[in-house]
């Protein structure tokens, strides 16, 4: 067994030797290693343990976590498309449809609103965004980036629309695709979907839908509600690392793709490429990009879970869980930031900052005495609210009964938290 010093020794031999090799093997000089190793590489990784109870991502149940420790699979071996396949069946229940094309975007959220927008936008189609917080202006941000005609609905941050109101913007507008969210983190707002597929195929248009932050959480109805396309993120309510988007294309939707005069610019989010590497297209499958495996296993194994405990279980747990969180903010004198309790969505929770209250120095407080995330404000809200989240696997009595004590406690502590001390 050779020594340390052995070893390194062998080390600088096989990288002279290298070194003359790649020169043509003439004797010249020995180049210099001018980067060293990375000392903080020298030991094993450290990740604290931590209780994650803002917007998302959430904690993941000990059998997800599990789950990404089988052996690596080819993104193309019968073994690993079996479990792809697993999880468009997962797919179709937790989104409720029949849908031929569902499969996952390799990215997190963003990525199936980019899927979304590159694949159903050509340059110069007319796309009509809600904007009521920062995914909206997000939508419209991406839409333009490719080329399109971006027309908005801007509703104040927590407010949604109404279906006249919908229907006269397309009236006005005359849109190829409307862009909702249904649930919008950055500021709690839950945006009602029943009636609005109806709306859009009396006047031609698809319909497209964010669910990141609420699917599993709320309702969801992708066929009866006639949605056309809807993706989610895997870290939220699903409870499964941050790393795939899950995406429904409907026949509707999958025309529009087919009947582009345009290519759709990108490769690597072209959902006809994607639909046949998931095997949704009913053709032998092609190599389109390396699948992320093992994120695949824990999404799989998390959809496993949400079949187990059942869509109406699991949206019952999340409204009682967010119930009882309201009243107890309530009970501590705090104001929750939207008024109507049936605009709020049960998986994030806005609540308005207090006046004379620093909100960062009560995120810091819960943080380092309890490990334990909650959120400021993003997009229109930031520095007007704390955002509270209850998602799947956080999302349980006990958890609620920690944030509300620690809150207690932390509002408690006047002088740590004036803003102006």
């Amino acid at each position: 067994m050779l020594c340390t010093r052995c070893i390194r020794g062998v080390g600088r031999q096989v990288v002279a030797a290298t070194t003359r090799a790649a020169a043509g093997g003439t004797a010249s000089p020995l180049l210099r290693m001018e980067v060293p190793k990375p000392k903080c590489l020298e030991h094993p990784i450290n990740v604290p343990t931590k209780l994650l109870m803002g917007p998302g991502p959430v904690n993941m149940p000990l059998r997800v976590h599990n789950a990404m420790m089988k052996p690596m699979l080819g993104h193309l071996h019968p073994e690993f498309t079996q479990v792809m396949d697993e999880v468009k069946e997962g797919l179709k229940y937790i989104f409720q449809t029949t849908a031929e094309v569902v499969c996952c975007v390799s990215g997190t959220g963003h990525a199936g609103m980019e899927a979304t927008m590159c694949n159903l936008l050509e340059p110069n189609d007319v796309i009509l965004i809600a904007q009521n917080g920062i995914w909206g202006e997000r939508a419209a941000d991406m839409a333009r980036r490719h080329d399109a005609d971006v027309r908005l609905i801007k509703k104040p941050p927590g407010d949604v629309c109404s279906l006249n109101e919908l229907e006269s913007a397309l009236l006005k507008h005359r849109p190829a695709v409307l862009f909702l969210v249904q649930g919008e983190s950055s500021t709690g707002a839950l945006q009602p979907l029943e009636g609005v597929g109806a709306l859009c195929r009396k006047h031609g248009v698809l319909l497209a839908v964010d669910t990141v932050a609420s699917l599993g959480g709320v309702p969801f109805f992708m066929d009866s509600w006639e949605i056309d396309v809807v993706y989610t993120g895997s870290q939220k309510v699903i409870s499964a690392p941050p790393s795939v988007a899950p995406i429904a294309f409907n026949d509707r939707a999958m025309e529009k793709v087919r009947t582009r005069k345009t290519p759709i610019r990108s490769f690597y989010l072209d959902i006809t490429w994607l639909a046949n590497y998931w095997g949704c297209d009913g053709l032998p499958r092609k190599y389109h990009h390396t699948g992320p495996v093992s994120s695949v296993y824990a999404l799989r194994e998390a959809l496993s879970m949400v079949s187990e405990e059942g869509l109406h279980a699991l949206w019952s747990r999340h409204s009682s869980c967010a119930q009882r969180l309201y009243s107890g903010l309530e009970a501590l004198g705090l104001r929750l930031f939207i008024a109507d309790p049936a605009k709020r969505t049960p998986t994030v929770t806005t609540i308005c900052i207090p006046e004379g209250v620093d909100w960062m120095k009560v995120t810091k407080y819960f943080m380092s005495k309890y490990q334990v995330e909650v959120s400021g404000g993003l997009g229109p809200t930031a520095g007007k609210v704390w955002r509270i989240g209850l998602m799947g696997y956080n999302c349980i009595p006990e958890n609620v009964d920690k944030v509300l004590k620690i809150m207690k406690e932390a509002l408690a502590n006047e002088p740590l938290l004036k803003s102006n001390l």
